[in-house]
């Protein structure tokens, strides 16, 4: 991403950029009587779904949902759950939570119950990412009604806000965010703190109830109310720590549940970090040795190591020199390393990675640009999702560590041994939550869940953002007997999107028919 923070993310990238990305290249009620359901059962209230309206700066804007499924009851529908701001004061004010649907296509007697994701982040909206993907579940969707939501602090649900988007424009692409120097690190630290107190000013009612945890606890009120005894889940990327979370406060309601993409849950913010740069300098790696192995000449080096080696002094030479951009903006080193990392999300993306160098290198950062915007949550028109603030909010507040400037240059060797490209950048992302107006809870998720249901946990060995290895220790940490892994051998940020035939037939045998695959099943 184009700020140290960024990478962070654990998989809203991805998600941002599916759903931006392409209009950018070609060229829910919200609710404000917060207080209003005070002293009232919530587990008793009935959802009233209407259309789906636009959705809002916070969600992306945009148009609203696209034409329906194919099949029937495929139209989008939007509601929104009440839920506490405090979960230790439940029967205290309330928030709204949104949510879009998309009914069950298949037989009503074959209906299992509603299936909820979350495609990651923290920070992503899921009533805007649901829709854009919603053919890709279209399997699913004869058992299940598909549910998604902004979690709390996201989009229309109680959204976190820090800057403008003129203020965002500065701070997420503008700034140097790998200081070379005292000065520029003192520039670093100082831009960081200010926009931490931007969002204790504009946000401090929500920003103390952002944490996984109560994420999990309205997971639980949604499935309530959604009429299930049982939580059906599809999580993704930061997706799978929110379901870990939940299998471990509630195991005896998991019901069928995929993890995808998956967050080490054993790894403290530094841990992952760290693991994040090997993860990115793999995929770089693999980008690499795919653009030159193919039969036509690659356009951005000769070698695998020469196209390496050319993004290297590129990125060297925009420390000190800019190119324009996307006017008035100019492609700063962090921008560009913003827009490279969002391509190295998913080999989908690798092709537009190839073109925005071919175009950098004759001095045109356009493309190199809306890949970061893609990243950032930035519209065409200069309007920010608040992908950003969420991901920080949320972050900082599930997040115990504290890490200053000393922390960070006590450990850069170890970042840039994992990647001389991207280790400086993805170190300094550390100091995101210092001076942070809430603690941290924990080093580190509980996802702990003795007696719950089995959870397929999917992990993808080219995987860049949640690296492969955090498979095994999920399902490790979720207990014996619940925690199922499957391999998959690909590129990319997860394995169900991917089409491959093995992880999809894995995923609908045990979703729809519950059949659970051998533990140590791999996919290629």
């Amino acid at each position: 991403m184009s700020r140290p923070f960024g990478l962070r993310l654990r998989a809203a990238a991805l998600t941002a950029c599916a759903v931006l990305l392409p209009a950018l290249l070609a060229g829910c009620v919200e609710d404000k009587d917060q207080d209003r359901d005070r002293g009232r059962d919530l587990t008793r209230q009935e959802l009233d779904w209407k259309d789906c309206p636009a959705p809002s700066e916070d969600q992306g804007g945009g148009s609203a949902p696209p034409s329906p499924l194919p099949g029937p009851r495929g139209e989008w529908s939007c509601a929104t759950l009440k839920a506490p701001l405090d979960w230790d004061d439940p029967e205290g004010d309330t928030i709204g939570l949104a949510l879009i649907r998309a009914r069950s296509s298949g037989p009503s007697s074959e209906r299992i119950g509603s299936l909820i994701f979350n495609f990651g982040g923290p920070g992503g909206s899921g009533v805007t990412t649901l829709p854009a993907f919603g053919e890709e579940y279209a399997t699913l969707r004869t058992r299940y009604d598909l549910v998604s939501f902004d979690p709390r602090g996201v989009g229309r649900s109680a959204p976190v806000r820090c800057l403008d988007d003129r203020q965002l424009d500065a701070y997420l692409q503008q700034q140097d965010a790998t200081p070379d120097d005292k000065a520029e690190r003192a520039e670093l630290l100082n831009s960081t703190k200010e926009f931490n107190a931007d969002c204790e000013e504009n946000s401090e009612r929500i920003l103390p109830h952002v944490r996984t945890t109560d994420a999990a606890r309205d997971l639980n009120l949604m499935r309530e109310v959604l009429g299930d005894d049982r939580l059906h889940y599809f999580g993704i990327s930061y997706g799978t720590e929110l379901g870990g979370v939940y299998a471990h406060l509630f195991p005896e309601k998991v019901g069928r549940a995929v993890f995808d993409a998956v967050v080490d849950p054993t790894q403290t913010p530094e841990e992952g970090s760290l693991g994040q740069a090997r993860g990115f300098q793999l995929a770089l790696d693999n980008y690499a040795e795919d653009c030159v192995s193919r039969t036509e000449e690659c356009p951005v080096g000769d070698s695998a190591q020469d196209v390496k080696d050319r993004i290297a002094k590129l990125l060297k030479d925009l420390d000190s020199r800019p190119i324009p951009g996307i006017f008035p903006r100019e492609l700063t080193q962090t921008a560009a390393t913003g827009g490279i990392l969002q391509a190295l999300y998913s080999q989908e993306f690798w092709g537009f990675l190839t073109d925005g160098l071919e175009q950098a290198y004759d001095g045109d950062g356009t493309i190199l640009m809306l890949l970061s915007d893609s990243m950032n949550g930035r519209s065409e028109n200069g309007e920010y999702s608040n992908l950003v603030e969420a991901n920080v909010a949320i972050n900082c507040a599930d997040d115990k560590p504290r890490y200053g400037p000393e922390d960070v240059e006590r450990e850069l060797p170890a970042f840039r041994s994992a990647s001389g490209l991207f280790g400086d950048y993805l170190a300094w992302g550390m100091t995101d939550c210092t001076d942070w107006a809430v603690p941290g809870a924990a080093d580190h998720p509980q996802v702990s869940a003795p007696g719950a249901a089995p959870i397929l946990v999917i992990g993808n060995t080219g995987d860049p953002a949640t690296p492969y290895e955090g498979a095994r220790r999920m399902a490790e940490a979720l207990g014996e007997g619940v925690g199922v892994e499957l391999t998959y051998r690909g590129q990319g940020h997860g394995a169900y999107t991917s089409g491959n035939r093995c992880v999809r037939g894995a995923v609908h045998g045990y979703l729809l028919d519950g059949t659970v695959p051998a533990a140590g099943t791999v996919c290629s």
